[in-house]
């Protein structure tokens, strides 16, 4: 198993930091240039057990991917699972917000079996996935920070 893992130190406190992801499907397509689209297609906003699909495109070929909320903890914590086919490289990932000096560390991490397989057979995939969440990462600090009413 393989871990990719990007944080940012992102000066908002927890709660703003969970509050936007309340509005996931709202915000998925400003997250990114190359978000789509998502929308809940089982429950909503993170309760365990909702579905999410989502559009991105990763390098130029467009993915199709269905998330299962497995865990979410208010203002700390939101584990999922990766649906099929995904899942059969891509077990799931977490966005975990921390408090740190008066604002947040955000983290994302995205888990792959056969991760040796994944970095000799497709490693420029596997870099595309790394660039994608650091930019991720990036970008919610810059909405997050420059909008303090965003939601």
């Amino acid at each position: 198993m393989t871990t990719l893992k990007d944080s940012k130190i992102i000066n908002r406190p927890p709660e703003a930091v969970f509050n936007w992801f309340t509005y996931f499907a709202e915000n998925y397509r400003s997250w990114h240039k190359d978000h789509v689209l998502a929308k809940w297609v089982k429950g909503k906003n993170f309760e365990k057990g909702s579905v999410l699909y989502a559009e991105e495109y990763l390098g130029s070929k467009l993915e199709k991917l269905s998330f299962e909320v497995t865990n979410c903890v208010r203002n700390e914590l939101i584990e999922y699972k990766v649906l099929f086919p995904e899942s059969i490289i891509c077990s799931g990932g977490s966005f975990s917000i921390k408090p740190y000096n008066g604002g947040s560390v955000f983290t994302a991490t995205l888990s792959f079996r056969f991760g040796w397989l994944v970095s000799r057979v497709a490693k420029k995939r596997a870099e595309a996935i790394r660039l994608h969440m650091k930019e991720e990462g990036e970008n919610l600090k810059a909405l997050l920070e420059e909008d303090k009413k965003c939601h």
